[in-house]
């Protein structure tokens, strides 16, 4: 059975006459919400009687009184009057949506009657992530609207200026309660509108991180910037489950780098972000992982600084520590391992005798992309021994994670006969097993091992 189409409205019942009937402390509710809106308010106390809603706008019945309510349907019907049966949506004309209020902004949330439950959930979560600055800030983009039109600057200057504002750091200062600085870097967008036409003022870059693959993983920063931006250059590694979070109108580019097979030259990246954002648009360089994290950010920063170009770097969750997490494996633990050490595959398959000395002095070694897995497993098993424990991490925080334990001595074949698919992580030490073994430490193990082999 298909839910009924509502068609959803903003309605202005200033002044208008609008009935609520029922004695309940959902009715007192209702009559209260209207009045906050401007309507003019009869509420009835008691179940419908005949004339009730005659002259009415708008009606609510939240009586809990089965004849009345079928009374109320009927002269509703009767005298053009647009009625809401509480929780009996087959009588109604109109549903009362879920609200998230922030002063002037109000965002409505309806199942079309399917689920009251799920849209005051989702109401919960939306209060979360638009806070009490949205109020002011949807009053400081109005009083901009209005001085703009009033000047008659063209749409598209002023269309430029409503997001220069929204991207700007004019929420973040309302949240702190600087409501001056909030207006004064407002009117100073606006001024810049003024010129627009003239010249495009230069857009921003944002480097970002898409984290380990799972979207839920991404900052609510991240998230934000994915939805204004006007082009995305993302990596090889970031999922089209990432890539939706983008808006409707950005467009992707791949900049991704792929060993052994051709890919974008960092040079040509670093200038096509430089053109989009001298054409004024907001890019965001979306990097797997953490963009400072052997993900070549800092070059990439330095390349649009020294072009002029503003840029910030919003952090992301890092494989590091994503695809430990998510093998169920602490890189740290107390009496197993206090120090962590994080190398590229790249690295570790280059100056040995550095990494060696690494290896050796940390108690968890975690190596992201090991894609020479076998000469990496060779070289630690020869320096740490073959029996330490490793595991390697597929694909991580993806439908599609894997998860092998090995000795680091027979972690590589164990690998192959897994099959496992790039991106990958290699995790060394006695944190792979410690969750599993009941959180005892190595020392801990081999002392109970021999006692379990003591005679008597």
């Amino acid at each position: 059975m298909t839910a009924a189409a509502y068609y959803p409205v903003v309605l202005d019942l200033h002044e208008r006459r609008c009935v609520v009937l029922g004695n309940t402390a959902l009715a007192e509710e209702k009559a209260a919400g209207l009045r906050a809106s401007g309507a003019s308010v009869v509420h009835l106390r008691r179940g419908f009687q005949p004339g009730d809603l005659v002259g009415a706008y708008l009606a609510i019945d939240a009586s809990d009184d089965p004849d009345g309510q079928r009374g109320a349907r009927a002269e509703a019907d009767r005298e053009r009057v647009l009625l809401n049966v509480v929780d009996v949506t087959p009588q109604c004309d109109w549903i009362a949506p879920a609200l998230v209020r922030r002063g002037p902004l109000q965002i409505a949330i309806s199942t079309s009657g399917e689920s009251p439950f799920l849209a005051r959930a989702l109401r919960e979560r939306i209060e979360t992530m638009i806070g009490a600055e949205w109020g002011p800030f949807t009053t400081l983009t109005g009083r901009m609207r209005r001085r703009l039109r009033r000047a008659g600057v063209s749409g598209d200057a002023q269309q430029h200026a409503y997001r220069r504002l929204l991207r700007s750091r004019a929420l973040g200062m309302l949240r702190e309660g600087s409501e001056a600085a909030a207006a004064a870097l407002a009117l100073t967008i606006e001024q810049s509108a003024h010129a627009t036409d003239r010249g495009v003022p230069t857009g921003e870059v944002v480097l970002a991180g898409a984290g380990p693959g799972d979207p839920d993983l991404l900052t609510m920063g991240t998230r934000a910037v994915l939805a204004d931006a006007d082009v995305v250059f993302h990596d090889a590694l970031v999922g089209p489950e990432v890539l939706r979070l983008c808006g409707r109108r950005t467009r992707l580019v791949d900049a991704g780098k792929r060993s052994g097979r051709r890919s974008a030259a960092q040079a040509g990246i670093n200038d096509a972000m430089i053109a989009a954002a001298r054409a004024g648009e907001l890019v965001v360089r979306l990097k797997g992982g953490d963009p400072y994290l052997f993900g070549r950010g800092g070059e990439e920063v330095l390349a649009l600084q020294r072009a002029g170009v503003p840029v910030r770097v919003i952090p992301g969750v890092s494989a590091a520590l994503a695809a430990p997490a998510a093998a169920g494996i602490p890189v740290t633990h107390r009496g197993v391992a206090a120090s962590v050490a994080f190398v590229t595959g790249h690295r570790a398959g280059g100056d040995l005798a550095a990494f060696d000395d690494l290896a050796k002095s940390v108690d968890t070694l975690v190596v992201l992309m090991p894609a020479e897995l076998d000469a990496i497993a060779g070289r630690l098993s020869a320096v740490l021994g073959p029996d330490r424990p490793a595991a390697i991490v597929s694909q991580a925080t993806t439908a599609e994670q894997q998860v092998v334990r090995a000795p680091i001595g027979s972690i590589a074949a164990a690998a192959r006969a897994a099959r496992l698919e790039p991106p990958s992580t290699l995790v060394v030490g006695d944190v792979v097993n410690v969750l599993s073994d009941g959180g005892m430490s190595r020392a801990d193990r081999q002392t109970l091992a021999g006692a379990l082999a003591a005679p008597g």
